[in-house]
């Protein structure tokens, strides 16, 4: 892949570029170039050295980062475990660049640990990404993972609303009509009425069979 054409991973260097530059850890050598010139063309492309950089003790975190991405859009399932930590990082940031590359990875276990991560009620306040690509991969786990976090953030007051919004969107994305009482059931909420709403639209009229 040429890195210098990918706007998610030049976009990921460029916000890692202050943690690159005031990090404690030593920069791996092989990302000696990478940190000094922020040129994504200065990645190396050898899968086995990236792999050894995502394992290798003592690396900082913002090499494992780069690292399990390069090899999350390559396909290699060998960044499949740091990834899905990623996904579950308290920096939103990184779960965004976490669930860009596992939605390319194609592995099939990713499905369930994004509605692993997502239907985490002790974790809610970062489930918004894992919902994302729990609506991108239209996976089998995708609409009853959707509908258990949206029923569950329905009170008005829930502070997670945004997670319930993205819920909401994804499921009319989805078009399974499973959707429709979750879907139905968020119209009278204050923030996510408008967008059940036109997620209803999206499924279609409902049928006498569907009701049955």
């Amino acid at each position: 892949m040429e890195y210098a054409e990918d706007p998610e991973f030049c976009s990921m260097i460029d916000r890692l570029r202050d943690e690159i530059g005031n990090g404690t850890g030593e920069v791996p050598a092989a990302f000696g170039r990478l940190a000094e010139t922020g040129d994504p063309a200065e990645l190396p492309g050898d899968p086995e050295e990236l792999h050894r950089l995502l394992t290798a003790p003592g690396q900082p975190l913002w090499a494992r980062e780069i690292a399990a991405y390069a090899l999350g859009v390559a396909g290699d399932p060998r960044a499949f475990e740091a990834l899905v930590l990623l996904l579950n990082h308290r920096d939103p940031e990184r779960c965004v660049t976490a669930a860009h590359a596992l939605a390319r990875l194609g592995d099939p276990r990713t499905a369930r640990a994004a509605a692993a991560l997502a239907t985490n009620e002790l974790r809610a306040a970062y489930a918004l990404l894992p919902v994302r690509l729990l609506a991108e991969l239209r996976a089998p786990e995708s609409v009853p993972a959707l509908i258990a976090v949206l029923e569950r953030r329905l009170p008005a007051d829930d502070p997670h609303w945004r997670v319930g919004l993205a819920c909401v969107e994804g499921l009319g994305t989805l078009g399974d009509l499973r959707a429709r009482p979750a879907l139905e059931a968020a119209l009278p909420h204050p923030r996510l009425g408008p967008a059940a709403a036109r997620s209803l639209g999206l499924l279609g009229p409902e049928r006498a069979a569907d009701r049955a």
